[in-house]
């Protein structure tokens, strides 16, 4: 997650107008055989209104034990997650509970001003970045969460990166503060309100938001994968550059939820309702921020946002894990959506998620 990069949106609407109906057909299906010749190990599901249309699986849960993937294996979300915790700011908001312009030290002890929750769900915070800090001075051989976090922000407080509503910039601390707060704000465990307001409800079952050893008691978790030297891949957590997801392996809000491809359809299908909040606060989430100059930044609260796709105007988020990389996609002016679940880190993620937007015009 820490090197999470903005999610660069693709326009192929010309596309769709260029490509025979016959040879739509087949789009996906060869694209998924192309990845899957290539090594793509993961779980694609694409629906309309709800229906799953598509739903296939590839690969290996472990590699090293040669246990085949299957569609109801459980992956970690990486930065997905964030669009939970922005719900839960928001169900906090309808509550009455936070405002999304109350200061974020209304909430928290740190050593930043004039940061607002609205700043912190679209990354216009400028907060440092919460793990180098902790990197640099973390006894590693034990495990951090937010408030070990939080008490090193205000320890060694690294500047801000730029004042409050300058710019857009991807912030995971901005997230881990979001956290913090619905905890402070609801007197209430995040990881068990999550269950409690979110998962449970919309019949999540297999979502949560789990510990290392939690994850180990799990059949079908997938395990993240990576090449080693010998180009053969190996379960992440074997390399060194993994290791943050152990001694970081408490924090909250910036990621650590894992899910399943047709939980997630679930939560896709239930922003279509209130069930949660309201339709004019998901509008709100769905609103592009105005930076202090006027520009608009296309993020919001938890969502990349395209205000024009070949399907209208789409919401969108990847995630980035050792081994892991997630996308959900959903062209909300037509009820269409895309996940992705994969888990060896394989570079053909986006020519799958462009195969399946022409395979859904076809449908």
């Amino acid at each position: 997650m820490k090197n999470q990069s903005r999610y660069a949106t693709f326009i192929i609407g010309l596309l769709l107008w260029s490509i025979p109906l016959f040879a739509q057909e087949k789009i996906l299906d060869d694209a998924f055989l192309r990845a899957s010749q290539e090594g793509f190990s993961g779980v694609v599901l694409v629906a309309e209104d709800g229906k799953i249309l598509f739903e296939k699986a590839v690969g290996y849960r472990s590699f090293e034990d040669k246990i085949p993937l299957k569609t109801d294996d459980i992956f970690e979300l990486a930065s997905v997650s964030k669009q939970f915790t922005a719900m839960l700011v928001m169900m906090c908001e309808e509550k009455g509970l936070l405002g999304f312009d109350d200061p974020a030290d209304k909430y928290l002890e740190i050593p930043y001003r004039e940061i607002t929750i609205r700043n912190l769900l679209t990354h216009t915070s400028g907060l440092p970045d919460y793990q180098d800090i902790m990197d640099k001075h973390w006894d590693k051989s034990k495990v951090a969460g937010n408030p070990e976090i939080l008490t090193y922000l205000r320890k060694y407080e690294p500047p801000m990166l730029f004042s409050p509503g300058e710019k857009y910039e991807y912030s995971n601390t901005g997230y881990v503060l979001l956290a913090s707060i619905v905890e402070k704000a609801t007197g209430k465990d995040f990881v068990a309100l999550a269950k409690e307001w979110i998962f449970q409800p919309l019949g999540m079952k297999s979502t949560a938001i789990r510990s290392p050893e939690e994850k180990s008691k799990v059949n079908n978790f997938a395990a993240g994968h990576l090449l080693d030297e010998a180009g053969n891949y190996v379960n992440a957590n074997k390399f060194h550059s993994s290791d943050y997801t152990v001694w970081l392996g408490n924090r909250k809000g910036p990621g650590r939820v894992s899910s399943t491809a047709v939980d997630l359809l679930k939560w896709d299908q239930a922003l279509y309702t209130e069930k949660l909040v309201s339709q004019k606060t998901i509008e709100e989430a769905f609103t592009a921020f105005r930076l202090n100059d006027g520009i608009r930044s296309y993020y919001g609260f938890g969502w990349e946002l395209e205000p024009k796709s070949p399907f209208g105007k789409m919401v969108s988020h990847t995630g980035d894990n050792p081994g892991y990389k997630t996308i959900i996609v959903r062209y909300i002016e037509e009820n269409k959506t895309i996940i992705i679940l994969n888990n060896n880190a394989h570079k053909d993620i986006i020519k799958l998620v462009e195969a399946a937007t022409l395979s859904l015009y076809k449908w």
